[in-house]
């Protein structure tokens, strides 16, 4: 079978890396790919949003499965679109797609099924949610309703801030239309951890456990980006609590789903604290995650493809996942300035260096070849993975493989990790 995976990020890479070890696949396409996955698929020269264009191509090479990894093409409909034309795909319709593409729709969801999230209020008047946020009492959070690329969150510690915060996202138009309406919400503290399970619109096959670190700096200071690193599984999360999630956040919603007309196919990423509480929703994404692809697949064995095969088919009840009980770490190399401006064509040094390294992957996510030299072609340029026997071991083995790859003005954090040591 020929696969198609779109996509260019770690998360595609990471994708790649693991449908490559399959035995059903004949060939791997992906569009438009990176400096990393050249070696493992022929990279195709499409944009993931040119969906007609994508179709076309899978016509064109009779691609048995496709596979996508942005959320982007999926809210905008990928998955309708293929389907229509008979083309095998894995992904939530457009309409289940605003799960990730709407916060609005998400929270409407959890207000209706009964989903544990933070108290929120809807608008899309700045001067009314300003209003409303010098009623408030306690630090909340801003959130742009549509996709910001992983940026449209903006976490405030009073109401200055807060009022900020609707100013860059409502007036100043930040992020574009998708700040037209926002999510005011109340502040959590605790864990944030990440919880994803495939789904066959009825059916759920959790995947092993995994905790970003969204903020830039050390220590979970700075702005969100989309992700400076990840590990699995999470310690934090006790069977107990893993059990708690699944039923009081993950059934509820794909039982929701379906009661709205739009059952949900694929992977559902539910964003999660762990509050004093229980657990509370975050945020859906309505795709694999990234960094937590990186460092969750190292550890899955057997074929992904049976169970991406078996959610599409409606047959997950069918599949069990086996996973090495050994931690996995990923660090996320960024280039200087990131999430901000940046520069982008520095080369990349000391990656034939790792090669040969025990339990290392380098995932690529913003690079680009030219002339035999990999560069840096976006924010987020490498996820460095390491497995270890225990979570110091990987982390160890993670960091001496950092120590030997280089480009100019690079920047990752050194804490990834730090927060099992405690557990």
């Amino acid at each position: 079978m020929k696969i198609l995976v779109v996509g260019s990020g770690g998360r595609e890479h990471a994708l790649v890396w693991k449908l490559a070890q399959s035995p059903k696949i004949s060939k791997i396409y992906a569009a438009p790919g990176n400096g990393g996955i050249e070696g493992l698929a022929e990279i195709v020269d499409i944009k993931v949003d040119d969906i007609e264009g994508l179709a076309v191509f899978a016509q064109n090479k009779a691609i048995g499965l496709t596979i996508v990894g942005p959320e982007l093409p999926l809210v905008r409909g990928i998955v309708n679109i293929f389907t229509k034309k008979n083309l095998r795909i894995f992904g939530p319709t457009k309409k289940a797609s605003q799960l990730e593409g709407s916060k609005v729709f998400a929270k409407k969801i959890c207000r209706k099924y009964d989903i544990p999230t933070s108290n929120f209020e809807i608008f899309d008047n700045p001067k009314e949610a300003k209003d409303y946020i010098g009623k408030t009492d306690k630090p909340q959070v801003v959130k742009a309703d549509g996709l910001a690329a992983g940026k449209g969150v903006i976490v405030t510690k009073d109401k200055e801030e807060a009022r900020e915060a609707v100013e860059l996202i409502m007036v100043d138009k930040k992020f574009g239309r998708a700040g037209e309406r926002i999510v005011i919400e109340e502040r959590l503290y605790g864990e944030e951890v990440s919880i994803l399970v495939f789904s066959d619109g009825e059916n759920i096959l959790p995947l092993a456990s995994s905790q970003d670190h969204k903020q830039i700096y050390d220590g979970d200071k700075g702005p969100n980006t989309g992700g400076m690193g990840a590990y699995s599984p999470a310690p934090v999360i006790s069977n107990n609590v893993f059990d708690e999630i699944i039923d009081k956040i993950i059934k509820p919603t794909i039982y929701g789903m379906q009661k709205e007309g739009h059952p949900y196919k694929g992977v559902l990423y539910a964003g999660l604290m762990l509050t004093d509480e229980g657990p509370k929703l975050l945020e859906f994404n309505v795709r694999f995650g990234d960094p937590e692809s990186q460092a969750i697949f190292p550890r899955l064995k057997g074929d992904l493809v049976e169970a991406i095969e078996a959610a599409i088919d409606g047959r997950l009840d069918e599949v069990k996942l086996e996973w090495d009980e050994r931690p996995c770490v990923c660090v996320v190399m960024a280039s200087g300035g990131y999430p901000g401006s940046y520069e982008k064509g520095k080369e990349i040094f000391g990656l034939g260096k790792t090669k040969h390294l025990r339990d290392i992957v380098i995932f690529h996510a913003g690079t680009g070849k030219e002339d035999n030299r990999i560069l840096t072609n976006g924010g987020r340029v490498l996820g460095v993975t390491g497995l270890g026997n225990d979570i110091r071991e990987a982390i160890d083995r993670t960091y001496n493989a950092i120590n030997l790859i280089s480009f100019d003005n690079m920047y990752y954090r050194k804490d990834i990790g730090g927060k099992a040591l405690k557990c």
